[in-house]
């Protein structure tokens, strides 16, 4: 639930993808590397391990904030079913009815939309 395994990480996110390792996110955010756990555990974020660190994608924190909108989505779709691995696929994948990724949308503050599109997805 927490940590996409490290057998998986390699078709997870494709390498030109940013990620932090979670201790630098901990850095980031002014806060203990065991509250970023406690935060993927809860779903406000999702980690995988690369290269036998655990990271975290660089979209998903603005201004050492999580993005507005992230954990909802997260929590929506992982309510519909959806692992974390397919999770953070969507998130990554371009649309062109967006246009862009889910991820750039919420950076961007079209939270609601997103939202809309995973609870379509879920249910």
């Amino acid at each position: 639930m927490s940590e996409v395994s490290s057998s998986t990480s390699a078709s997870v996110l494709p390498d030109e993808i940013e990620t932090i390792p979670v201790s630098d996110v901990a850095a980031t955010m002014g806060i203990p590397v065991t509250r970023v756990h406690q935060l993927v555990r809860d779903g406000q974020l999702l980690s995988f391990k690369k290269d036998g660190t655990a990271v975290i994608p660089a979209a998903f924190l603005v201004d050492a904030e999580v993005v507005k909108g992230l954990p909802g989505t997260i929590t929506v779709l992982r309510d519909g079913g959806y692992s974390d691995p397919d999770i953070l696929r969507w998130l990554f994948q371009a649309d062109e009815t967006l246009p862009g990724a889910p991820i750039d949308a919420l950076v961007e503050g079209r939270h609601r939309e997103i939202k809309r599109r995973a609870q379509a997805m879920a249910f």
